[in-house]
């Protein structure tokens, strides 16, 4: 039996917190499942339109983004929170 982790995504702007499902491939899909509407281009890190700031916590990527991304940014389409963080969509 898999064990499943969820996280607790604070989204600052929002005053509203979503589960993360380990199941997500990425913070960009649990935001589209939870009816957010993202800005998004290639869904693999190369463009850098998915870029949000991170207030809390951390992610990991899913793989090494080409887009540049500086200190207190994450690309959404191709990172997964490493416990629970809080991100402004703005």
């Amino acid at each position: 039996m898999s064990e499943r982790k969820t996280v607790r995504l604070d989204l600052a702007e929002h005053s509203q917190n979503l589960e993360f499902d380990s199941g997500c491939t990425s913070l960009l899909e649990c935001l589209e499942y939870n009816k957010f509407s993202v800005s998004y281009q290639c869904r693999e890190g190369y463009c850098g339109a998915c870029r949000v700031k991170i207030t809390e916590g951390q992610v990991v990527y899913n793989q090494e983004p080409l887009a540049f991304v500086r200190e207190g940014e994450v690309l959404l389409c191709c990172c997964k929170p490493d416990g629970n963080i809080t991100l402004t969509l703005e």
